[in-house]
């Protein structure tokens, strides 16, 4: 009975809507134009695109990582084929 009634209920998920780092950008956009900052655009676009920097960032380091592990086991490899061939 308690197996039906779980599949009878019907659960809605909503999913989108604007982010906090939208808004602030949205913020700092509106008041560089209107002359309350003087701050360089770098630093006022910074919401927007800051967010995807620091997953490329992190995604290279893990990425860099691998590569140095995965290097150094097959340097292994190649190193005690070479040694059990002589």
């Amino acid at each position: 009975m308690s197996n039906q009634m779980a599949s009878d209920a019907k659960t809605v998920v909503k999913t989108g809507g604007v982010s906090a780092t939208s808004l602030l950008g949205v913020l700092f956009v509106g008041l560089k134009l209107t002359g309350y900052i003087d701050w360089s655009w770098w630093w006022v676009t910074l919401p927007f695109w800051g967010p995807l920097a620091i997953f490329l960032a992190v995604l290279s380091v893990i990425l860099a990582g691998a590569g140095a592990v995965l290097g150094a086991a097959c340097v292994v490899a190649w190193a005690s084929e070479v040694s059990a061939r002589r």
